[in-house]
């Protein structure tokens, strides 16, 4: 790219005017350096629009939600709803009835594992059933499965890893067999980025009537995204990574099975009636969200969903992919550097992981935020992909609409500094 180029990716997002609306964007830290943040896989910053609804919020309307007759209960009320009809219309949900708000992506998989292990036929998880999943998952969407498993007798299968970071599926069909109940993988890896086939694993998984989970955190906040298209029959993600405030995730489920599972909460909200003797339940959503819900966090995501369609989901998604093609161009630059996951930026997300020569990912982390560079460092809570590639960790930027060409080029002279610091 020329030295214009990098300065800016015309044709795409103003990132100049987008950037105004998020205020920590403007922060210098450590002596003077200007910010240049590099770690929106681990969450997003949140723009003024955000942050101006939270505080409406709480300073106008807040108040508990569906039990008070008060003004202020039906403001709460109506403002948690209205971010539900929000949510379903930016996943293409085909009612509102079937988004779910949960505290977070983890909530929601651990929701569809427990009601899997405690549902009749023909969902139940057990003994004679198998689950699979893949390598390259975060551990939110491992861990659950594997205690799903413990508890329940069923067999745990994975799909590995190809030496470049994708999925290895060419024994798809001894992997997903006849007795797998429940297929769950995620859309895009955190770790490395990769997006995933979904329509070859998805038919699969039809072939066989196994229910299909996709954990879409890397996916929904930043590429159009469709629940309808997908084919799943459950999709969680959560609002963090969007733009939207911490505390708060969405399980997108077919309406169909949301009626038919058991509920895995017990609480207020969640009930019809109750007895000493027994209880029934309230239809979904509600059935799904025991107590007081996460109010002003919902109200805040349907902020961000406002602001993320004012923008464009399809511009966003054109822009991070310019901006990730940019990035694995100039890695490329860097001497002993050694990118974990696919080295172009086709069907890849906009998140990137690497090694620097035997320099540990730590200290690389470190001497970068010196230099004003926020990046992430660690397994990224997908240890399995690290112990596939026998590596300790790595060190992962990750960019978002806000991101520029000239971030890249921060990190890339960060990573000559690294380079020189260690000799």
């Amino acid at each position: 790219m020329t030295s214009s180029s990098r300065r800016g990716l015309p044709g795409l997002l103003d990132t100049e005017a987008i950037r105004k609306d998020f205020p920590v964007l403007d922060r210098v830290i450590h002596d003077g350096k200007k910010l240049v943040y590099l770690d929106n896989a681990a969450t997003s910053q949140k723009p003024r629009q955000v942050l101006d609804a939270l505080n409406d919020y709480y300073e106008r309307h807040n108040a508990n939600v569906h039990r008070g007759v008060h003004v202020l209960a039906e403001e709460a009320t109506a403002l948690y709803e209205g971010a539900r009809d929000k949510v379903a219309a930016f996943v293409n949900a085909p009612s509102r009835d079937e988004v779910i708000f949960t505290k977070n992506a983890s909530e929601s998989l651990n929701l569809v594992a427990n009601m899997l292990g405690w549902a009749d036929e023909p969902y139940r998880v057990d003994q004679n059933t198998e689950i699979a999943i893949t390598e390259m998952e975060h551990h939110s969407n491992i861990v659950p499965w594997q205690l799903l498993a413990q508890r329940t007798g069923a067999k745990l299968r994975w799909f590995g890893l190809t030496d470049d970071g994708r999925l290895d599926l060419s024994n798809i069909d001894e992997v997903i067999t006849e007795r797998t109940k429940v297929v769950s993988f995620t859309l895009v890896s955190n770790i490395m980025g990769t997006v995933n086939p979904v329509e070859e694993i998805v038919r699969r998984a039809q072939e066989v009537g196994a229910l299909v989970v996709v954990d879409a955190s890397q996916a929904v906040p930043h590429m159009p995204f469709d629940v309808q298209a997908i084919q799943a029959d459950f999709v969680a993600f959560t609002g963090h990574k969007m733009c939207g405030p911490t505390g708060i995730g969405v399980l997108w489920g077919r309406q169909e099975l949301l009626e038919d599972l058991p509920p895995f909460l017990g609480g207020g909200e969640m009930i019809e009636t109750v007895s000493m003797h027994s209880s029934t339940y309230a239809p979904a959503p509600h059935k799904f969200e025991a107590g007081t819900p996460p109010i002003a966090q919902a109200v805040g995501l349907g902020a961000a969903v406002d602001y993320l369609s004012g923008i464009g989901m399809d511009k966003i998604a054109a822009h991070e992919h310019a901006i990730t093609e940019y990035a694995v161009q100039r890695l490329a630059e860097v001497p002993d550097l050694r990118i974990i996951g696919p080295t172009t930026a086709e069907d890849r997300g906009a998140a990137i992981s690497f090694v620097l020569g035997d320099i540990h990912p730590h200290d690389v982390g470190q001497v970068l935020d010196e230099q004003g560079v926020a990046v992430r460092v660690g397994h990224h809570c997908a240890r399995p992909v690290c112990l596939r590639y026998g590596i300790p960790a790595t060190t992962r930027a990750s960019f978002y609409l806000y991101s520029t060409p000239a971030e890249v080029d921060a990190l890339v002279e960060g990573l000559e500094h690294v380079r020189n610091f260690f000799g």
